[in-house]
């Protein structure tokens, strides 16, 4: 069996799960999550915690083991304290707005982006540079992020676009003569 899959999920006590033959459902005071069971896969709740737990010997049902208790782990901590990403834009001129649903980006385009966010992620602009992504939902909050990422990726020169906080661009040396 996995290595990841075989240590137990620990659930605090004001999130609440749901166990069903295919899904199972986390509530806590963030929202709540679904996520369908494989067949190859056993989930058990109890004192506190959630036990997965292989259905058989295969290939399959041990890296899926490993895969559900990874998902399962996200989920309850995603509806108990969310998850955030950190976005900084470097250039001049680039800026970032935040207005209920949609994030206005101006990034050295001929015309401004206006990102449309899912449901389920909230975005906020602490100052002109920064953005902050938060959701419960870590398979969302990251794509969010890519998807802001991608609008402008960092270049090696000048290290201008939109990066990651804790992203380290390695910058080019310019050509020499």
């Amino acid at each position: 069996m996995s290595r990841v899959g075989k240590s137990p999920v620990q659930v605090p006590d004001n999130v609440e799960i749901v166990l069903s033959p295919s899904e199972i459902s986390v509530k806590g005071p963030l929202g709540t999550l679904r996520q369908s069971i494989v067949p190859d896969v056993l989930v058990e709740h109890g004192e506190g915690r959630l036990l997965v737990k292989t259905a058989g010997e295969s290939r399959q049902a041990n890296a899926m083991s490993g895969t559900m208790r990874a998902l399962l782990a996200n989920m309850v901590r995603g509806v108990s304290s969310g998850f955030e990403k950190k976005l900084l834009l470097v250039g001049v001129g680039y800026r970032a707005q935040a207005a209920g649903d949609v994030l206005n980006l101006t990034l050295g385009f001929s015309h401004p982006v206006a990102y449309r966010l899912p449901d389920g992620v909230k975005v906020e602009t602490p100052t002109q540079t920064e953005i902050v992504i938060k959701g419960i939902d870590k398979q969302k909050v990251g794509q969010v992020a890519a998807e802001v990422r991608a609008y402008r990726r960092p270049e090696p020169y000048k290290g201008k676009g939109v990066r990651y906080a804790d992203e380290v661009v390695k910058m080019k040396e310019t050509k020499k003569k």
